[in-house]
């Protein structure tokens, strides 16, 4: 097994993590700071410190010269930012790594925390594409699961995106919910798609055990549905977004033509990418790094470095390990894994490793490989290589049992 070694791809996108809520939501276990419903960047001190001390780790942060093309800011409620405060982050970022004049700057907003006045504000510093958390349109599962809004909230929301000119917005849903029918999925489906987003992200529940969710619930049990429901409400999802004009171009994302967020793309390429703020993870020069889960550990974490630059931290990621982040990332993505690609990477016999592997689920019809000629066509690890084409999961049913396929290729590979 081969991979190329030395000249890192530059990164061009970086991840802000903006930590703080109004509450925690019970499925959650991101790093944030639970502020209360009152609390906003305009009259809250913390949030403000906290700006400062982020811009402070862009600013010691080793510039590789390339300008950023996405930028995307996640959380928490980044929406909880003024627009003065957003500003004073954009304007260290250009300062500091440049942004080229095009760039994707997503933010992500959770409805009843914005107004259009707050909305031109960010649009006017070039935010161009914003990720609006509405997760069901039934005001029971939104209590639920400790969302601080309802559906009236959501259809505020997108009528403030839409007269303020945001044309770019992508709605959050997720299925196997506790006391979700595939009635309610089916309603909450139809009814985001008829208020027409250029994306939509149908996630599945995780039940994670530090979460409120991880400690009440087991997966499959009562009051959560049984794993055949939220399978099938996989498979509704697939059906109904993709029959209204939408690309599934990722396991859990659609997009319409031309939508596809170009800054998660840069993940499920596992290309090179700054992260900034507390929690946040970067990939820079074939190193993973997080930072510190606690605002107390983060800005101590900034501080230490007392003026010197942040060279970049993380340990080299193995040749085995960077192989098989490729394929668990690839094969999130409709198109696949490009084996002429990953040939030159990583040598033939590891496609030849690959298709061996991945025969049995060529017979379940979980993977396809397509040729060179867009052409779906049988498989063998006997084939002629290289081979020009991709192999991919299948929708939806590939996807569906991705976790099995994958599963089966780390422990073959991991060997």
């Amino acid at each position: 097994m081969k991979r190329p070694v030395g000249n890192y791809p530059i990164p061009s996108s970086a991840y802000i993590h903006i930590p703080f809520c109004r509450r925690r939501c019970y499925y959650c276990d991101f790093p944030v700071s639970v502020v209360g419903d009152t609390k906003k960047g305009d009259n809250f001190s913390q949030i403000q410190e906290y700006v400062e001390v982020i811009c402070q780790e862009i600013n010691i942060t080793t510039s590789f010269c390339q300008p950023l093309k996405t930028i995307f800011f996640g959380g928490g409620t980044p929406s909880l930012l003024s627009v003065g405060q957003l500003s004073q982050i954009l304007d260290t970022l250009e300062q500091k790594l440049g942004i080229v004049a095009n760039a994707e700057i997503s933010i992500e907003m959770d409805p009843g925390t914005f107004d259009r006045e707050q909305v031109q504000g960010y649009k006017s510093l070039g935010v161009n594409r914003v990720s609006l958390g509405v997760q069901a349109f039934q005001d029971d599962l939104l209590e639920l699961c400790g969302r601080s809004h309802n559906v009236s909230d959501i259809y505020k929301a997108v009528d403030i995106l839409y007269q303020s000119g945001i044309v770019n917005f992508s709605i959050d849903l997720i299925s196997g919910l506790p006391h979700q029918t595939l009635e309610k999925w089916q309603t909450s489906l139809e009814t985001g798609i008829a208020l027409s987003p250029t994306h939509i992200s149908s996630y599945d529940l995780v039940l994670e055990p530090v979460t409120a969710f991880g400690r009440h619930y087991q997966s499959g049990h009562s009051p959560l549905p049984q794993d055949e429901t939220t399978a099938q409400m996989y498979r509704m999802a697939q059906q109904l977004i993709s029959s209204s004009g939408y690309e599934h171009y990722e396991i859990s994302n659609y997009a319409k033509p031309g939508y596809q967020c170009r800054h998660n793309q840069v993940y499920w390429e596992n290309c090179s990418y700054y992260g900034f703020g507390m929690g946040a993870a970067s990939y820079v020069e074939g190193k993973r790094f997080t930072r510190p889960h606690t605002r107390k550990e983060y800005y101590q974490w900034v501080l230490s470095f007392q003026g010197n630059s942040i060279e970049n931290q993380g340990i080299d990621i193995s040749n085995q390990d960077y192989l098989l982040e490729t394929l668990m990332l690839k094969f999130r993505l409709a198109k696949g894994v490009n084996l002429l690609k990953l040939s030159q990477e990583f040598g033939q016999e590891t496609v030849e490793k690959l298709l061996t592997y991945l025969q049995p689920y060529q017979k379940l019809k979980w993977v396809e490989f397509i040729n060179s000629k867009g052409l779906v066509i049988p498989f063998s690890s006997n084939q002629k290589l290289p081979i020009e084409g991709y192999i991919k999961l299948t929708d939806p049913e590939g996807f569906l049992f991705s976790n099995t396929v994958l599963s089966t290729l780390f422990s073959k590979l991991s060997k």
